[in-house]
């Protein structure tokens, strides 16, 4: 009769429990580090709490996106 040696409620063995759980980790890491790059840049683009004047500077957008269009149609 063979020994199996999964006894836990995953039914990995020991090695097989490290081994996903390393790629977990390094999944998650990478993951977090991708969004954190990603918040970061979003911030620059457009901060999410206003400067002093307020969204002041999304008027003149707003104009120029209606300029834009009406150059389309």
């Amino acid at each position: 009769m063979a020994i199996d040696d999964r006894s836990s409620l995953s039914g990995l063995t020991e090695a097989e429990a490290q081994e996903f759980h390393s790629l977990f980790v390094t999944s998650f890491i990478v993951f977090t580090v991708i969004a954190i790059i990603a918040h970061i840049l979003v911030w620059m683009w457009r901060p999410w709490i206003p400067g002093a004047k307020g969204y002041a500077l999304l008027d003149g957008a707003m104009s120029a996106a209606h300029g834009a269009l009406s150059l389309i149609s």
